[in-house]
């Protein structure tokens, strides 16, 4: 079928919009009719060379909308159902069948392969073909190609065009404070950084009664929501050494330590905000490849810190995703104050306002959706 997408042709050069060929759903395949896609910073990463998928591709991986056809043995979900869209997973490897998805032993190819795991194109422009199937899925388009395992099905009482950045940055950040640390009632984090994904851990972090809520972020319109999202204090970089700062609130560091920057400059300093037995969880991509942790080993040991990194929050997004909906419902989990759309054809004005900090997170609409 013939569908419209945005397609990222070079590195650091705008998406164009094209009409391509989108392939037909084999037996456990959907088709997704887009009705909004949230853009991330992993889409951006991808066509500027941090993430391996050749170009030219059609990225996103936040994409919501209505089931248009399944292939013959899906039972998941039916044409009218509405979807949000996810990572991708085999469903058959050691953490699939442990509900540890996101650790899936075939994440990179399923995800980041550019094509089925045959080999098979899902979309082509005339003879050439174009990589898709971005987190099973390459949702920066009016239709898009999915796994049964990665759609879930949503109740119809909120909007569909909030709904697809819970496929994954809202439940990365939120998912690393409530499901990675289980983070428990009185306890202390710092999230570094306050883009969308840790917007998303003050909101679970909240969700969690965290006693205190540290956000280091430098800028100041982002400092003041994340005070407005729940944060009990903020703090601007600029002001002196993180560590000191951190540790002028709270003597003997705090418990838990998000960081969403993958700033290598940062991350030197962040082992020295936690308290004993504290917890470092990574969610950030650095820009460099090859950027390194550094840690004070003796510093460690005394302290007994740790170090994890975090794929997806840890969540098991048909779980998942339906809780942080119920939680919305409830007036739990504002995460709709992080949202800011824009027509599909605006994604260059998009990406332009999301990298600048003016939006958070921004979200393209399907018009005709």
């Amino acid at each position: 079928m013939e569908v419209t997408a945005a397609v990222a042709k070079k590195a650091h050069a705008k998406f164009e919009l094209e009409s391509l060929t989108l392939d037909e759903p084999r037996a456990d395949e959907v088709i997704v009719k887009i009705s909004a896609v949230g853009i991330c910073h992993s889409d951006l990463a991808a066509r500027d060379g941090a993430i391996p998928i050749e170009l030219p591709a059609v990225l996103g991986h936040e994409g919501s909308g209505y089931v248009e056809r399944v292939g013959e043995s899906v039972t998941k979900v039916q044409p009218g159902d509405r979807v949000v869209l996810t990572f991708n997973s085999c469903g058959e490897c050691p953490n699939c069948t442990d509900d540890r998805q996101a650790y899936c032993h075939q994440f990179a190819p399923l995800n980041y392969g550019g094509v089925r795991p045959d080999g098979s194109a899902v979309l082509s422009s005339g003879t050439e073909t174009v990589r898709g199937n971005f987190f099973g899925q390459s949702s920066f388009a009016d239709y898009a190609l999915a796994n049964e395992r990665n759609v879930v099905k949503v109740s119809g009482e909120v909007p569909l065009e909030l709904l697809g950045p819970l496929g994954c940055g809202i439940q990365t950040g939120a998912g690393a404070i409530m499901n990675s640390f289980q983070a428990p009632p009185g306890s202390s984090v710092l999230i570094v950084g306050a883009g969308a994904v840790g917007l998303s851990a003050v909101l679970g972090a909240v969700v969690q009664n965290c006693a205190n809520i540290l956000v280091s972020e430098p800028h100041a319109s982002r400092r003041e929501r994340a005070l407005k999202l729940g944060a009990t204090q903020v703090i601007d970089p600029v002001d002196g050494p993180l560590p000191d700062q951190v540790r002028a609130a709270l003597p003997a560091g705090v418990d838990f330590v998000l960081d969403t920057s993958g700033n290598a400059d940062v991350l030197a300093s962040v082992a020295l905000c936690l308290a004993p037995r504290g917890l470092l969880g990574l969610v950030g991509v650095p820009a460099d490849p090859e950027a390194t942790l550094w840690v004070n080993v003796i510093h460690a040991m005394v302290l007994g810190l740790r170090v994890m990194g975090i794929v997806e929050g840890d969540s098991n997004p048909d779980e998942f995703i339906p809780r942080l909906i119920e939680l919305y419902q409830a007036g739990r989990f504002p995460f709709d104050k992080l949202v800011k759309t824009f027509p599909f054809a605006a994604v260059n004005d998009a990406i332009h306002e999301q990298e600048t900090g003016e939006t958070v997170k921004a979200v393209l609409l399907n018009e005709n959706a």
